[in-house]
């Protein structure tokens, strides 16, 4: 792959945010804040942005093609006034207040008894207080802070009974971590760490006190996903790595490739043997992310975890040089400190093979090959591949308490792909994952669908009777016009934007939620359009001629902001939290420079901004922030959340969605295309290993929740051609297949039969 000074490589597709610059390129108009202005021009920045599910039905804009990306505060929908402010306090306080009645007045003489009996209890007191906090609680006490017993069960994912040398403990507490080090865990929300050795599958740990357990079932559009991204972590990104142990991207911004996706980083590191070569990598995975961080997103109020996981922590192929199978190990530690805190996960199929968006999050930024061009196909098939694997092993009894949404495939170029192939690819999704975990609330992950950037109303009514489905969009303003208007003017845009659109989704689709948001109002930052892409902002963005409004400066050295910026700043954190409902910030952390020694991003970190004064310390308090928005009440329907005719799909529904689509997009029709046949060896992620006691291990399943569901891996026909997976744009092998192989090589539409109930 070859690039140009780190920018845009030679043919391929705009990179994560490079839609804008397209668009616009040559009609650049400026604009001020949302608040600073009352009228906004219609024609659209991003062309094809997820923002145009805020549109009403028929203003949707008439464009064609792909490359653009997510939001643009320009869009007619987005011209509303300000919410008005509200100094009372949030809607759930007075909820609360009126649940506890007012004492009733004792008697004059129940307080003569009352007074006799109480100098015996002090001396009671006086001895059991020791000795309860110092020996009996530490071992003893389960998730509602009570005595254990260890005669009965405490786990309801496959655990083994409490057992009386569980560690566990609140806010103080010093814990543990498995190689030894101590922390004291600070969470003020009632949160409860637990970890027994002894018992590794206990899911008695709780993130606080308004997040149910990990052993109750956590009630969707009943309560609250307060959640972050640990994004960069598992999928690198270059304008989120940390400096040290290793450097990644920025230590080999002079090589050739210059690294601007995780593919050329790969090859980078693999020439740097002296430095460890690929192995580089995983030094990244142990450090960047660890145990600590999970206990500090409990302690910050946060419930939830967005974890984007690549295809290659699978397996790879032949040609591709990504590090294979070891981020899986680290994703299974993410398992085990969210058990601890009583996190749960959301698992997001974050990189595809062969690209399912072209932007450098997915693995290579270029060209989309899942759903489009000549290897649309045969990539779309090994991805539905990882995405049973995956299923399967999440779907197991060990662990589908803590990973309870699967966001199955994440930015799919639905303008570029087409809705309908979009659609069929998603219903093949939903049956792999329901052939692996059954149906019904408890068996199995929710099924996650991001939105393909055609908006949110395009999805309502998709799959009427699905075992627990939700949509997913990722509303962001920076990547759009750019001001210099100041932070606190941007008060109540959340409100005006994004309120409406997700509350009629939760009624016309189910279950919504925004899978990233951040605070960002620019696209000021370190890489954060991609690397060496410069900043619309400074009028320094590669693609495209931008004006120059000012230096990013104030929006970066976050050192000298004061305390009205950093009020705006958490007053729009507030208003996104309140709008988006259900949602999880992007992201939980960015690395230091390693020129600059700082966070270069500061509005994309929200550790950043708890440490530093500008996120709310308790995501509760956001509730309220945007008036007369109509909120969505809940509950969901029953059978969105599992309930009675969950999964009951009506089999005309079922054919109109049958996979595989007549045809790909850039591709044509499947006779012509290469494709796999299912006759492989499938791959299964292994489970961790625990010790317990001095001669065995504990039972962490075997990889595979579903012994029925036995086809084989879907493989290459060894008498048809294929081109490389990331081909972009080219001519199908001609001819496709011998003879013999040809029936092979088309195959036929397939509907999975009706997933089973446990």
């Amino acid at each position: 792959m070859s690039s140009l000074n780190g920018g845009v490589p030679a043919g391929a597709a705009a990179p994560r945010f490079l839609g804008p610059a397209l668009y616009d390129e040559g009609g650049v108009s400026h604009r001020d804040s949302f608040a600073s202005q009352g009228t906004f021009r219609s024609s659209p920045s991003a062309a094809n942005s997820s923002v145009y599910a805020l549109n009403p039905e028929g203003n949707q804009p008439n464009v064609s093609g792909f490359g653009a990306y997510r939001d643009d505060p320009r869009d007619s929908e987005y011209v509303g006034g300000a919410g008005e402010t509200d100094s009372q306090s949030p809607r759930y306080l007075a909820e609360k207040r009126s649940v506890y009645t007012a004492p009733r007045q004792k008697s004059k003489r129940g307080l003569i008894i009352l007074g006799a009996l109480g100098g015996l209890i002090l001396v009671v007191v006086a001895v059991v207080v020791p000795v309860y906090f110092t020996v009996i609680r530490p071992k003893n006490l389960d998730h509602q802070g009570s005595i254990a017993n260890p005669a009965s069960p405490s786990s309801t994912s496959g655990g083994k009974p409490g057992t009386v040398n569980a560690v566990t403990g609140g806010d103080g507490s010093k814990v543990t971590t498995d190689d030894g080090t101590t922390f004291t865990y600070s969470n003020s929300f009632g949160g409860t760490w637990y970890w027994d050795p002894n018992d590794p599958f206990n899911n008695n740990a709780q993130a606080q006190s308004w997040t149910p357990p990990l052993n109750q079932t956590f009630k969707f559009g009943t309560d609250r996903i307060f959640g972050v991204n640990l994004g960069g972590w598992l999928t690198t990104e270059p304008f989120m790595q940390v400096a040290d142990a290793p450097a990644l991207f920025e230590k080999y911004i002079n090589s050739t490739p210059t690294p601007v996706d995780e593919w050329t980083l790969s090859e980078c590191m693999a020439a740097d043997t002296a430095s460890g070569g690929l192995d580089q990598l995983e030094t990244h995975y142990k450090t960047f992310i660890t145990e600590i961080d999970f206990a500090e997103i409990a302690g910050a109020g946060l419930n939830f975890v967005r974890i984007p996981l690549p295809y290659w922590a699978i397996e790879t192929r032949a040609g591709e040089p990504f590090l294979p199978k070891t981020a899986w190990k680290y994703f299974l530690k993410a398992i085990e400190w969210a058990r601890k805190y009583g996190i749960r996960i959301n698992l997001d199929f974050h990189a595809l093979p062969g690209s399912q968006n072209g932007w450098n999050h997915s693995g290579k930024l270029g060209s989309v090959n899942v759903l489009n061009g000549p290897m649309g196909l045969a990539n779309a098939q090994r991805s539905l591949d990882y995405i049973r694997i995956i299923a399967e092993f999440i779907s197991q009894p060990e662990y589908r308490d803590v990973v309870v949404m699967f966001g199955i495939t994440n930015e799919p170029q639905g303008t570029l792909v087409g809705q309908d192939a979009l659609s069929r690819y998603y219903m093949q999704a939903y049956n792999n994952v329901r052939e692996a975990s059954g149906i019904g609330e408890g068996n199995g992950p929710y099924v996650s669908y991001h939105d393909g950037f055609l908006g949110l109303t395009k999805w309502a009514g998709f799959l009427p009777n699905a075992d627990r489905i939700a949509l997913d969009e990722h509303p962001y303003i920076c990547f759009g016009g750019q001001s210099d208007a100041a932070m606190s003017t941007y008060a109540q845009t959340p409100c005006n934007n994004w309120a409406s659109s997700f509350n009629t989704s939760m009624g016309a689709f189910g279950m919504t939620a925004a899978g990233e948001f951040s605070n960002a109002v620019t696209d000021c930052g370190l890489w954060v359009n991609g690397v060496n892409l410069g900043t619309r902002y400074e009028g320094t963005y590669t693609s495209g001629t931008w004006p120059a409004v000012g230096s990013c400066d104030p929006w970066t050295n976050w050192q000298t902001w004061d305390a009205t910026m950093k009020q705006g700043i958490q007053q729009f954190a507030m208003a996104s939290m309140d709008a988006l409902q259900n949602w999880f910030f992007w992201t939980w952390k960015i690395g230091n420079s390693s020129v600059t020694g700082v966070v270069e991003s500061p509005q994309w970190s929200y550790q950043l901004g708890l440490q530093n004064g500008w996120m709310p310390t308790d995501p509760r308090t956001a509730s309220g922030t945007c008036q007369n928005q109509n909120i969505w009440s809940p509950p969901l329907q029953a059978w969105q959340t599992g309930g009675a005719g969950a999964g009951q799909i009506a089999p005309a529904v079922s054919s109109s969605y049958a996979w595989p689509p007549a045809q790909i997009s850039n591709g044509g029709v499947l006779a012509v295309l290469p494709s796999y046949t299912p006759t492989g060896t499938v791959a299964t992620l292994p489970p961790p290993t625990f010790s317990v006691g001095s001669s065995s291990t504990a039972n962490a399943g075997d990889g595979w929740a579903n012994p029925s569901d036995s086809a084989g891996g879907m493989v290459a026909i060894a008498t048809c051609s294929y081109l490389n997976p990331w081909i972009g744009d080219a001519a199908p092998p001609s001819p496709l297949c011998s003879s013999a192989a040809a029936a092979r090589a088309v195959p036929e539409p397939h509907i999975t039969p009706p997933p089973r109930r446990s």
